[in-house]
């Protein structure tokens, strides 16, 4: 996995683009369970994580949620509102707190419409987000919990480097969409594998390959796209005489 040296985005564009784009963000903070946008509205501004972990989640009538999407230094959750008019229903935030680099989402619409090249990267970060969502979005309604978990623990994992995850028995069953006490039950089931360590409040993943192979058929999938979007900026680097 070739990880990017601040946000995958930023580090694709090309020396030009990226300065005129640097100009306009400034470093913040983004703690655990920041909005980053809410269902329907116009973000404010837009976020290049450089640390932590976003959620995107679909919440039902009923209250209940499920994670749809997952994403890290990556990418910016707002890209999606880049392409056109349309509400976006899903809600974002912050899942393990970080920092990111933040600007106008005004200004970052401007150069989107303006710069044939930081425009290119982001429709192929949006196509990833896309894909990356209907692939979820079938893992949560096709496989089992264990499969389900086993997945999403792998893929906060490769997004932070860390293999001790902060994260509580409420957040995870809002995570894969289940209750609590299947949560429980599953992650200590995951434990007596000796694949996880499961303690209140986080989890310390032990065995990565076995817990892969606890996973479902999507993890490798996801796993897959990521490591593309990554080559995309490494080559995009590469290709730039002005690296």
């Amino acid at each position: 996995m070739i990880y990017p040296l601040t946000n995958v985005l930023i580090d694709a564009l090309p020396e030009e683009s990226r300065r005129k784009l640097l100009k306009q963000v400034t470093r913040v903070n983004v703690p655990i369970r920041t909005s980053l946008y809410e269902p329907g509205d116009a973000p404010r501004f837009a976020h290049f994580l450089t640390s932590g972990i976003a959620s995107l989640v679909s919440t039902m009538a009923d209250g209940s949620t499920t994670e749809v999407g997952t994403l890290g230094r990556e990418g910016v959750p707002q890209a999606l509102h880049l392409l056109g008019q349309l509400h976006v229903p899903t809600r974002c935030f912050m899942q393990i707190g970080g920092t990111s680099l933040r600007m106008e989402f005004g200004v970052l619409q401007r150069l989107f419409d303006s710069d044939e090249t930081l425009r290119r990267i982001f429709l192929a970060y949006a196509q990833y987000q896309s894909l990356m969502l209907g692939q979820v979005a079938g893992c949560n309604r096709l496989h089992d919990v264990t499969g389900r978990l086993a997945r999403w623990l792998l893929m906060i994992q490769d997004r932070t480097g860390n293999s001790l995850l902060k994260l509580t028995q409420e957040f995870l069953a809002q995570m894969i969409g289940s209750q609590r006490t299947t949560v429980s039950e599953v992650a200590g089931g995951l434990q007596d594998r000796g694949l996880i360590v499961y303690a209140r409040g986080s989890i310390k993943i032990l065995d990565k390959i076995g817990l892969e192979n606890a996973s479902c058929e999507c993890y490798p999938i996801t796993r897959s796209l990521l490591s593309d979007l990554y080559k995309l900026a490494h080559q995009t680097v590469l290709e730039d005489p002005a690296a």
